[in-house]
């Protein structure tokens, strides 16, 4: 194709207030592809955060206007121009991010972005936007059954606090490495009814008098929490027989008691590093069947209406939104 000199990103030029703007074509540098976007989908923690005007994480430093693009990371397209030294795709081929390396550039909220290749993976031209988009979140979601799996013995009866995106993936990854069972809390009763659809064998508000604390009887073998809240990681470590892991972003202190030291002692796991083996882990997943990223994209929308979009991921009435950077 022929490339354009201009093109239109997104920019959050102050905390409630975006703008579908024009911005010079980025160009790739070495090692770089550049990529036209077909379709990016919200990580909705960092859009509420950004464009709420506050940090992602506790000490992040924010200045406005935020960074073009930004915080758009979860992105499929088709590489258009490759920078020098950039042999790994060629033009024409359908691509997915599969991390976002954190330094400070342009990001996928764009009808272009320049990207190093090795952060990017083939895949299917087959494979909808919606259907492979989200696919750096399902790396990061992998990252912690890696941990799982390499205290050994396979994951028995499995918990899941949070059915947000991460949840609703970390169920579809359960079923696919073989849980007996999963059990997956959430207060919110549409994402319960939609975490069973996508494989969960009991979904549950977050009761403590339906499901009283014990690590000795009725227990989950493991855990992973998702929200990053306390009373949500307490509540799965009450009930947790071997390990919790923590997937959601921590912001506060929590509490690790003598009731977790003892029968057997229990495992509190932060989280690991993003790797390549992680994303293939789940690209293949997805190819096979196992993996569906598309149920959790609620709306469509195209970039002029970002401000709507946020405002439907905080009032808990989306849990994914795919934006159309040429709608």
């Amino acid at each position: 194709m022929k490339i354009p000199s201009t093109m239109k990103l997104l920019q959050i030029e102050a905390p409630g207030r975006a703008v579908w703007k024009d911005a010079p074509m980025p160009k790739p540098a070495a090692g770089e592809v550049l990529v036209r976007i077909l379709g990016v989908s919200t990580c909705p923690h960092w859009d509420m955060h950004i464009f709420g005007g506050r940090p992602m994480f506790p000490g992040m430093k924010l200045e406005y206007p935020y960074l073009p693009g930004q915080p758009g990371h979860e992105a499929m397209g088709e590489v258009v121009a490759r920078g020098k030294g950039a042999t790994k795709h060629r033009i024409g081929d359908r691509v997915v991010a599969w991390r976002d390396t954190g330094k400070p550039r342009q990001g996928f909220y764009a009808q272009f972005n320049h990207f190093h290749e090795d952060d990017l993976l083939k895949v299917p031209a087959s494979l909808a936007p919606a259907e492979i988009a989200s696919l750096e979140l399902a790396m990061c979601v992998e990252v912690s059954f890696q941990q799982l799996a390499a205290l050994g013995g396979g994951l028995g009866r499995l918990g899941l606090s949070g059915l947000g995106p991460a949840g609703l993936l970390a169920v579809q990854f359960a079923r696919a490495h073989g849980a007996t069972e999963v059990v997956a809390f959430d207060p919110v009763p549409a994402r319960r009814k939609l975490a069973k659809a996508l494989g969960a064998h009991r979904v549950l508000a977050p009761d403590a008098a339906k499901w009283p604390a014990s690590r000795q009887k009725n227990t989950l073998d493991d855990a992973i929490d998702l929200t990053g809240v306390p009373a949500s990681i307490e509540f799965l470590m009450d009930r947790t027989r071997r390990c919790v892991t923590l997937f959601g972003v921590l912001r506060e202190e929590v509490r690790f008691g003598m009731r977790h030291f003892f029968g057997p002692g229990l495992l509190l796991s932060g989280y690991a590093n993003h790797n390549r083996t992680a994303a293939e882990t789940a690209l293949r997943l997805i190819r096979e069947g196992k993996l569906q990223l598309a149920p959790l994209i609620t709306r469509t929308l195209p970039f002029t209406r970002y401000a709507e979009a946020v405002e439907l991921l905080r009032q808990k009435k989306a849990v994914k939104i795919l934006f159309d950077p040429w709608a």
